[in-house]
């Protein structure tokens, strides 16, 4: 899987890597791929319910050793 951007949040906490994954996204294009890195354990909450009610796709998630991260692709159509 190829990322398009990468969002480095770790070491901060709820809310602000959903606020910061919200900017991130917003300046993407439809289709592309960013990874999100985090350390905080809401974020398995969070980002799953950010995906589900904007309606982007998260495409994996997985932990390991404290880290956490996602891949979410932007919904809509790629040009």
């Amino acid at each position: 899987m190829t990322d398009d951007h990468v969002l480095d949040a770790r070491g901060l906490f709820c809310p602000e890597p959903v606020m910061l994954l919200h900017n991130v996204i917003r300046d993407m294009e439809a289709g592309q791929v960013v990874q999100v890195v985090a350390t905080d354990p809401s974020t398995q909450r969070d980002i799953p319910k950010f995906c589900s009610f904007l309606g982007h796709e998260l495409l994996r998630q997985e932990e390991s050793e404290g880290c956490y991260r996602y891949w979410l692709r932007k919904q809509g159509t790629a040009p």
